[in-house]
């Protein structure tokens, strides 16, 4: 009888731990909406210069939030999990492939994470412009 009160315990608390998991999965999940599909870039009059970046945050494993010279924030989202066990205070390096200027596609990104000495390339998969609705809708932290 005592084991059956020990497994009914042992099931209770397991129930607690996996629903504070998916508590904590849910906070780490975007605010923002699905991101686009692979290969979309930005519509004309949006594109910009990588020397314009002045800010960003990383929202989760996938995706990092740039916010440029006149304001504008834009959300860029990597193939597979590049952004994993970045912080936001990890710097962002970006090198203009030769012959663009002007980032407008994800092809014109050349972007790495730089951890502990390292830096982890990473391949973009799409750039969207971020609305002003949706920046505001952000929490504090992960405006750019």
């Amino acid at each position: 009888m005592r084991t059956s009160g020990i497994l009914l315990s042992a099931a209770v608390a397991g129930a607690a731990v996996a629903a504070a998991c998916t508590t904590a999965l849910a906070e780490r999940t975007s605010p923002l909406p699905p991101p686009p599909p692979a290969g979309a870039g930005l519509a004309s009059g949006q594109c910009f210069r990588s020397h314009d970046i002045k800010n960003h945050t990383i929202v989760d494993n996938k995706t990092l939030l740039l916010r440029v010279n006149r304001g504008d924030v834009y959300r860029v989202t990597m193939a597979g999990n590049c952004l994993a066990g970045a912080i936001p205070s990890d710097p962002i390096v970006t090198r203009q492939p030769p012959g663009s200027q002007i980032i407008c596609k994800p092809i014109d990104f050349d972007i790495s994470i730089a951890r502990n000495g390292f830096t982890s390339r990473c391949i973009v998969e799409s750039v969207a412009k971020v609305s002003e609705d949706q920046v505001a809708a952000l929490p504090r932290r992960l405006k750019p």
